[in-house]
């Protein structure tokens, strides 16, 4: 049976991912609804030499991988499943990946200062979860689900 975690990675992991869900989910939605920068000013130039002609696909992508993602990380880490030390590395990486793809298209800002933000909150929820993998790996066998 499952329980709570009480393991600090898991929590730990459990409010990143749920904090980065809420911003990705609000973010994700507004670029699919407002794909020529309508909700969130954003000029269609930015996107200059990628594959995309509009904000809907990078939006969808956002709203999908870093939007619901954590939340179903976030459930694994709630729920004690083994793989969720796992998911939220993947998340981690996730987050760091698209950050990297998004300046490299668009550019670093830090004006407002949200990509130096993500870029913390992606080191940190990978760091959590390796560090999480690290203590469920040297668990003895029979102890319980890996957050509690």
């Amino acid at each position: 049976m499952y329980r709570s975690p009480s393991s600090p990675f898991a929590r730990g992991c459990i409010a990143l991912e749920i904090l980065l869900s809420v911003g990705a989910l609000g973010g994700g939605a507004a670029l699919m609804l407002g794909p020529s920068g309508q909700i969130i000013p954003l000029p269609l130039s930015a996107l200059r030499g990628s594959p995309f002609d509009t904000y809907f696909v990078p939006g969808l992508v956002l709203f999908v991988v870093l939007g619901i993602g954590p939340v179903l990380a976030a459930v694994l880490s709630w729920l004690g499943h083994p793989l969720a030390p796992l998911a939220s590395v993947t998340v981690g990486v996730a987050l760091l990946v698209w950050l990297a793809a998004e300046i490299a298209i668009i550019g670093y800002t830090n004006d407002p200062p949200l990509q130096p933000f993500y870029i913390v909150m992606g080191a940190g929820i990978t760091l959590l979860g390796l560090a999480w993998l690290r203590s469920a790996r040297s668990t003895p066998l029979g102890r319980g689900p890996v957050g509690a």
